[in-house]
């Protein structure tokens, strides 16, 4: 499965950006999905994380009631829209499947990532 992630940019405080990741096959319907970040000198941390089916979803303390991750099975495509950005919100953002159903906090439960897209936010 490759992953293709699109949709960064440089954007100001208070925009909204919409972030896609393109599954390459239809293994993608059985995998929890997630929008991982990680800005310079950070560790890589989990933003959003979706189920398979997209009844369940996680977000870090940071986003929650600004992004919203949801997925398109039939598309092969999960979706991250940021609304209400911040300057510490900039980052590369990942996305990434899981080795199994459900979403997982931590890298070590992903199988595949995506390669990157950059999300600048100015102040």
């Amino acid at each position: 499965v490759q992953l293709q992630a699109s949709g960064g940019g440089s954007v100001q405080a208070g925009d909204s950006l919409r972030l896609s990741c393109a599954a390459s096959r239809n293994t993608f319907s059985n995998n929890g999905m997630a929008w991982f970040r990680q800005a310079p000198g950070k560790e890589r941390e989990c933003a959003a994380g979706i189920n398979w089916r997209g009844d369940s979803t996680y977000y870090a303390d940071s986003v929650k009631g600004r992004f919203t991750i949801s997925r398109d099975n039939a598309k092969n495509t999960v979706f991250l829209q940021m609304s209400s950005l911040k300057p510490e919100d900039t980052a590369v953002y990942y996305c990434a499947a899981s080795f199994r159903s459900s979403w997982n906090r931590l890298p070590s439960g992903y199988k595949y990532w995506g390669q990157g897209t950059q999300v600048t936010v100015s102040s």
